[in-house]
């Protein structure tokens, strides 16, 4: 893969920073879903692959929203990692640090950020040159405390985080401060009830919300 290309695409990832991970059980929901985002500032989104919708979503998503960062997450096969880059992933994501996955995505040319929780996974990513990687799940593994003590071994590598699981609005800030920190994974932002109901008002809302935490966060710190 190039290298340029995976470069390219995590900084759009870094500048948006904020994630929104989503769930679409109905493919003609992707489009207006990634619409109401775009209206509240979110920028890139990880679709998963958890419902039989997900690839035909993802292919609308590329051809109807293309100025949308999209990735897909929950790649937990090497055949997967194939599929989503076919019909168009920009880049992909795993809850957890599997080899094969990895090696695929890489010899494919998919951007892949892989899921790690310990020292071991942050160690197995490491061999592949993995510098970005999703910390899964971050609040039931003891949230930014533990993100700060796994991560400091590791800090003069450059490695990053992305952090997912037990998210919300109201600990985003604490997260955004964090050096380590190379954007957050958000689930709240478009729950998959909401989608289910088409409350697309709710979601820019929510996006908003967000986007307004990360930009305070981001002031602050270059004053």
């Amino acid at each position: 893969m190039s290298q340029s290309k995976e470069q390219e695409v995590f900084g759009k990832l870094s500048r948006a920073c904020i994630v929104a991970v989503t769930v679409v059980d109905r493919p003609e929901d992707a489009v207006p879903l990634a619409e109401a985002l775009m209206e509240g500032g979110v920028t890139a989104m990880e679709l998963t692959l958890r419902t039989p919708a997900a690839l035909e979503a993802l292919r609308l998503l590329r051809r109807d929203a293309p100025q949308m960062l999209t990735g897909v997450g929950t790649v937990l096969t090497p055949e997967q990692a194939l599929q989503v880059l076919e019909h168009g992933a920009e880049f992909g994501v795993a809850p957890g640090m599997n080899p094969r996955v990895v090696e695929a995505a890489l010899n494919a040319g998919l951007p892949f950020a892989p899921g790690v929780c310990t020292p071991s996974d942050i160690e197995r990513a490491l061999e592949f040159d993995r510098k970005l990687l999703k910390l899964f799940p971050a609040e039931p593994s003891g949230g930014l405390t533990y993100l700060k003590t796994v991560a400091a071994p590791y800090a003069h590598l450059g490695v990053r985080y992305i952090p997912l699981g037990g998210l919300s609005q109201n600990n985003l800030a604490d997260y955004l401060r964090e050096p380590a920190v190379g954007g957050i994974g958000g689930s709240w932002i478009a729950p998959r009830d909401a989608i289910l109901s088409g409350n697309w008002a709710g979601i820019t809302a929510a996006a908003r919300n967000a986007i307004r935490v990360r930009d305070i966060e981001r002031s602050g710190m270059q004053s």
